[in-house]
């Protein structure tokens, strides 16, 4: 019996060998794909004009959810430090997903189901992360700074005016190092506790969205049940947030929701990564009184770079989003969304930012929009609303 025992023990450790070390990696590749892969071919403005940008930045970026080594260079998914620095990258916003329904969709879900609990425990996470989700975003904030200690040097972690003033200085000298800041996507992370939002902060997260694919404590999601508009609770929590100069995303809100924000806002917001209703009609997309509204905060409205956000496969259909928010409220207020590493098929990894400037350049867009579209508006509201 002690022989049978020990064989059966040894093939289940090798089972669980097998899962942690090779599933978590074929999940990630089969859920992150890119249309368009490298390497890119760019004309010779176009990529004349990338290389002269001083900043490039992205909003969006779901690669923390992947038990992936951000320091190694991957042949798949979208975004590692290594694909940061070969596409001159200067910023990336790494957004938290803590909680994801099944049968995920734009329309209607619910939050009573969750297949992040399953990857958490396939990937070895923190065990007290399996069923926690303050934990959970706690565990994915933990991964980037280790990502940073780890480095030597070449990717930071920005949690303040004074971390930024410091890396703009340096990078100027370096071009050779890269940064990043941390973000939460969906509210239902505090676990519905406001004090769970100074443990978010004490761990380097400076954007927040109230909502993801579903409804929560804080109100109505554009792709949940009720589509409504912010709670008592909501509120609370963003007055806190902007009290604490944290960075208030709209992305996934409903239109309700968006408004009662307008409303009560004492700070730039955000939409991390959106698409437009002007060039693609879809609940996921933002509409034009909300671009305006948004531009008059002071805030960003950050496009996207996938299919059902643009309309097509390609960095054409995200060129025209671009263009058509200048048009509606000018270059200050526009950036780049991508999405990257969302579980979605993107329309390129990260080094292809550079068609995205090919692309703006035949419709017509200036050069200075074009910077600042790339990241000198990301910069600028960094700069302007971190912490000190």
């Amino acid at each position: 019996m002690k022989k049978v025992f020990k064989i059966v023990a040894g093939i289940l450790v090798l089972i669980l060998a097998f899962v942690f070390l090779f599933v978590p990696k074929g999940i990630d590749k089969k859920f992150n794909l890119v249309s368009q892969k490298s390497p890119y071919q760019v004309s010779e403005a176009g990529q004349k004009l990338y290389d002269s940008l001083e900043f490039v930045a992205d909003m969006h970026c779901d690669a923390l959810l992947w038990k992936r080594n951000l320091l190694e260079r991957n042949d798949f998914g979208a975004v590692d430090i290594p694909r940061m620095l070969a596409g001159n990258v200067s910023m990336q916003a790494f957004t938290i997903v803590t909680k994801s329904p099944k049968d995920l969709n734009f329309d209607k879900n619910t939050g009573e189901t969750d297949q992040i609990t399953l990857l958490s425990m396939v990937q070895a996470r923190p065990m007290k992360s399996w069923f926690n989700l303050t934990e959970r975003a706690l565990a994915q904030c933990k991964a980037l700074h280790s990502f940073e200690s780890k480095s030597n040097g070449t990717f930071r972690v920005i949690e303040s005016k004074k971390d930024i003033r410091a890396y703009l200085k340096d990078k100027r000298e370096n071009k050779n190092i890269t940064a990043g800041f941390l973000g939460i996507e969906g509210m239902h992370a505090l676990e519905g506790k406001i004090e769970n939002v100074d443990k978010l902060y004490d761990a380097g997260v400076r954007m927040m969205s109230p909502v993801h694919f579903f409804d929560n404590k804080l109100g109505g999601s554009a792709h949940g049940v009720g589509h409504e508009g912010l709670t008592d609770f909501g509120k609370e929590v963003i007055k806190k947030m902007q009290d604490k100069n944290m960075i208030l995303d709209v992305a996934h809100c409903s239109p309700k929701m968006v408004d009662d924000i307008l409303e009560i806002t004492q700070k730039p917001i955000v939409s991390s990564h959106t698409g437009v209703k002007g060039t693609q009609n879809s609940v996921r997309n933002i509409s034009d009184e909300h671009i305006k509204g948004i531009a008059k905060t002071g805030g960003l409205i950050s496009i996207a770079m996938f299919e059902p956000a643009t309309g097509t496969k390609t960095p054409a259909s995200t060129a025209r989003a671009i263009k058509y928010c200048i048009d509606l409220v000018g270059a200050d207020y526009v950036a780049l969304g991508s999405d990257f590493d969302g579980a979605i098929e993107t329309h390129t990894d990260i080094t292809g930012l550079p068609l995205y400037v090919d692309e703006l350049l035949k419709l017509g867009v200036s050069s200075t929009d074009i910077s600042k579209v790339m990241g000198d508006n990301v910069k600028r509201l960094l700069l302007e609303n971190l912490p000190e």
